[in-house]
């Protein structure tokens, strides 16, 4: 019996030995969603993933609704130490490097979340993304994708010709470059200037956001015409961490992180395409027309958006390497020849 007793505290000493390889460490993350958004709550459940895992090692402080600093100011928050982690996306950091584009919002490239996420894991994406984020001393964790958003109108939107003289909301970059040429006229404004634009005449429509998103924020209160499904834009969110920190934490605490972090990616993905078909119905028996692009005025888009590509791809060494990367993938997905 002793001896039995001493193997079995000699087993215990040996896994205690070797799973607490690890000091305990608290991140604190800062994103731009607030905690009642669907992408909020499921960052939540990231978070309780992550502490789960790791025993209590890992904790994270979360700082919702960009909190901390202003969202396009959240990754030099962690360049600089004042945070740990950036969960907002890439395309806020075009004005750092180009190349953010194309890790950002590639638009009119993926037509679907899978697409895109096997470009990341699959096509050469994660070492190619991994040397930008490197180069300033981040690194990338993972992507989230909600889908292909949905552009918002008064006036019908069915197809390419419908672009002529289309006055929207749009971001700032690469889109409005792309509309612009294809003969929109897009409108750089912030994000809380929409409602009041659409009802004053001064914009025909909008580029917010998702289907569901949209009808959320009360869109389709207003116009009653939108895209569906999406094809233009296709926004990715980021977990980025500071390299020092990401590089201070064990392989098990950095494993759980990666591990919990293609869990929320691929859920947040999910969740969205369920949301946007309930809200396709809805819309359409409330009286709101859903146009669904024709393959030949995609095929119209695209052709304008690689002649953007090609523009961003000569700003930077990066920005030509990620367009390389991406386009070689597209080729062999058939999207592109």
């Amino acid at each position: 019996m002793k001896v039995k007793s001493w193997l079995m505290a000699m087993g215990a000493s040996v896994l205690m030995a070797g799973t607490a390889v690890a000091d305990p460490v608290t991140l604190r993350i800062q994103t731009h969603y607030a905690t009642e958004h669907p992408t909020g709550q499921l960052l939540a459940q990231w978070i309780d993933d992550v502490q789960t895992m790791s025993g209590g090692d890992i904790s994270v402080e979360m700082f919702y609704s960009s909190s901390v600093v202003a969202s396009t100011e959240t990754f030099d928050a962690a360049i600089n130490g004042i945070l740990d982690c950036d969960a907002t996306g890439g395309a806020y950091q075009t004005g750092k490097n180009p190349a953010f584009q194309f890790v950002g919002d590639i638009m009119g490239g993926y037509d679907t979340p899978w697409q895109q996420y096997s470009w990341l894991y699959y096509g050469g994406g994660y070492d190619a993304a991994q040397e930008l984020y490197n180069a300033q001393n981040m690194q990338l964790i993972g992507w989230s994708i909600y889908g292909q958003e949905s552009l918002s109108s008064s006036r019908p939107i069915a197809g390419f010709e419908d672009l002529k003289g289309w006055k929207f909301r749009s971001p700032p970059g690469m889109e409005t470059e792309i509309f612009d040429k294809l003969g929109a006229s897009p409108i750089v404004m912030d994000f809380t200037e929409i409602f009041t634009a659409l009802e004053t005449g001064i914009i025909d429509g909008a580029d917010a956001s998702g289907l569901a998103n949209n009808v959320g924020l009360g869109l389709y209160d207003i116009v009653k015409h939108a895209t569906y499904p999406g094809f233009h834009s296709m926004p990715s969110d980021h977990l980025a961490c500071n390299l020092d920190v990401w590089n201070g934490l064990s392989d098990q605490q950095r494993r759980i992180i990666d591990t919990a972090w293609q869990k929320l990616s691929f859920q947040v993905a999910l969740a969205n395409e369920k949301k946007n078909a309930e809200a396709a119905a809805q819309l359409t028996a409330a009286g709101v027309t859903l146009y669904n692009w024709s393959p030949a005025d995609r095929a119209e888009f695209r052709k304008a958006a690689q002649a953007a590509w090609e523009d961003w791809g000569t700003r930077s060494p990066e920005a030509a390497a990620l367009l390389k990367s991406h386009k070689s993938y597209l080729k062999d997905l058939g999207l592109i020849n």
